[in-house]
């Protein structure tokens, strides 16, 4: 079955024969339009799929010391019966372990250097199946026997503070003994037996382990003051907390790592919904370019359009016409920044090094930033609305130049040839 004609005139308008030859012009708003198009479209893929990148890799180090979901008494005290709780919540068919923990704040103190922390009692049995950082640092976790009151401390938290595996420090609880004086602060020297590194600067410079029975007699509390959970899918975090809120009776307050670090991933989620906007004006402009270029070429063919006309051709076939003219610039545009996309955000990290290479500079120094290479992950929620936004802005760009053309006058626009 042969073609519509519309197709194949419009075909051959787009491409660069005499017409093209005879306006030079208006070819080179032409390829202008293909060329923003097609970056708009890689720019936005690139972007996208690099920030996402960079949130999977900064949650599964976040991850590495946050838990999916963590369990509190709901008045902040120690949870009276921590083995039954635990034995309920892995019943959840998510639930692939639970571990009791428990938090505090105090103060580090080595010489005149001190630094605020995050004291996690742990148990260090069960910790490993809950975090993958605890699996990584087993040899220094079995070190903390209870009575020992030996500490764990993060790679960037032992620089610091100047202190290696050995080395003794003060630990200041918030408590204080009430003395005739005053209220007194508790002071504890507690013993270095390791260090671990999640990645994660936050984690890393502020967060110090320790046996749970230790640190259940430095914050005088009779037993856990929570439980870490670990999930088959940790996407699925919200939910399981919500479902284990409502089936577990008592004061509890179950909390999943997305409202743990809520801050952080609604910044992320904003950055990227600015940048969408930002880089799809690009393509809104080459859309332009592209309702320019077929107005002109509109005026360019008003002879050829009068003599279709006269020829019996309807006003809906002149619009296909240039339709089909716009819609090939915009399909192919769209398609080469698809590939040139997919093919950047595949291989970034290679680009990435060869730009290091070439002008002998870190894009990502590895004391600043969180990460040290360039992470990508294209996702296909991502890509999809691209592809489809582009095509139709290319589509509507192409009407009103199309309505133009079917409202030529044959007899004036042959008045002069």
């Amino acid at each position: 079955m042969d073609s519509p004609y519309e197709l194949l005139i419009g075909w051959r308008y787009t491409r660069a024969g005499r017409a093209a030859r005879r306006n030079g012009f208006i070819s080179f708003i032409s390829a202008a339009s293909v060329i923003g198009i097609a970056l708009g479209v890689w720019a936005l893929i690139v972007v996208l799929s690099v920030m996402n990148g960079f949130q999977k890799e900064v949650r599964d180090r976040m991850l590495s010391v946050v838990s999916h979901v963590e369990i509190y008494d709901a008045f902040g005290q120690a949870l009276t019966d921590p083995s039954m709780l635990m034995e309920k919540v892995r019943k959840h068919p998510q639930v692939v372990a639970a571990a009791p923990f428990v938090s505090g704040q105090s103060l580090l103190v080595r010489g005149d250097t001190m630094r605020g922390v995050m004291v996690r009692g742990i148990d260090p049995g069960m910790e490993p199946s809950v975090t993958s950082m605890a699996a990584v640092n087993d040899a220094a976790l079995q070190q903390l026997v209870p009575g020992s009151f030996g500490v764990v401390l993060g790679k960037q938290l032992a620089v610091t503070m100047g202190v290696q595996q050995g080395d003794t420090v003060t630990l200041v609880a918030p408590n204080g003994q009430v003395t005739p004086a005053g209220v007194a602060p508790r002071f504890k020297q507690v013993t270095v037996v390791g260090t671990f590194d999640s990645g994660h600067f936050e984690y890393d410079s502020t967060l110090a382990m320790m046996h749970m029975q230790d640190a259940a007699k430095i914050y005088r509390v009779e037993g856990p003051t929570g439980i870490r959970l670990k999930l088959h899918d940790l996407n699925k975090a919200m939910e399981v907390a919500e479902e284990l809120q409502q089936s577990i009776n008592g004061n509890y307050h179950f909390v999943d790592w997305g409202q743990q670090n809520r801050t952080w991933f609604a910044a992320v989620k904003v950055e990227k919904r600015m940048m969408s906007i930002i880089l799809t004006l690009i393509i809104l402009v080459a859309a332009f370019n592209l309702l320019v270029t077929l107005v002109m070429s509109v005026q360019d063919k008003r002879a050829d359009i009068a003599i279709l006309r006269t020829l019996g051709a309807s006003p809906r076939s002149i619009m296909r016409i240039f339709v089909v003219q716009g819609a090939v610039v915009g399909v192919v545009g769209t398609l080469a920044g698809l590939l040139i996309g997919l093919l950047t955000a595949f291989n970034i990290d290679p680009i990435v090094g060869f730009i290091e290479r070439l002008f002998n500079a870190r894009l990502l120094p590895p004391d600043i930033y969180l990460i040290s290479r360039m992470p990508s992950d294209p996702q296909a929620a991502n890509i999809v609305p691209v592809v489809l936004v582009s095509l139709l802005l290319a589509f509507l760009s192409t009407l009103y130049p199309s309505w133009r053309a079917s409202r030529v006058n044959p007899a004036e626009a042959l008045r002069y040839e």
